[in-house]
């Protein structure tokens, strides 16, 4: 039943990027061109739901669909980490002209040349995993 509720969630939320064009390649330039707010008022609209889901799940002790209580623990800061992987990340976006998030649904839009970007993901995970123990944490 889970994956029945993860699959139509996942779906729903894959509808909504598409109608509201945050998958598009041209919003995407625009937002990098700083052409157009459209981006990052959606950009800024998901922090605020995000900072406001967190700090409701930490004062309601929210539980998970299996009970378990949901724990969200502070980490120490890693500056290095944090520039590189936001450098890499805003790279692969501006290049491939899409979030990592959306890709699938990019590719239900019909958009296939994004299973390139999917399959380097994937590459870009198992790279990590080999090299991940001489990485900074």
């Amino acid at each position: 039943m889970k994956n029945v509720i993860g699959l139509v969630l996942g779906v729903a939320f894959g509808l909504i990027l598409v109608k509201a064009e945050v998958l598009s390649w041209f919003r995407i330039q625009e937002m990098f061109a700083f052409q157009s707010f459209h981006m990052y008022g959606i950009i800024g609209s998901a922090v605020v739901v995000g900072a406001l889901s967190v700090f409701i799940i930490r004062r309601s002790g929210a539980k998970s669909l299996d009970g378990n209580p949901i724990e969200l623990k502070d980490k120490a800061p890693n500056h290095i980490a944090a520039y590189a992987g936001g450098t890499l990340f805003g790279l692969g976006w501006a290049m491939t002209g899409a979030c990592p998030g959306p890709l699938y649904a990019l590719v239900g839009s019909g958009t296939t040349v994004m299973l390139l970007a999917i399959l380097s993901g994937i590459l870009g995970v198992y790279v990590y995993g080999a090299v991940r123990d001489r990485l900074p944490h």
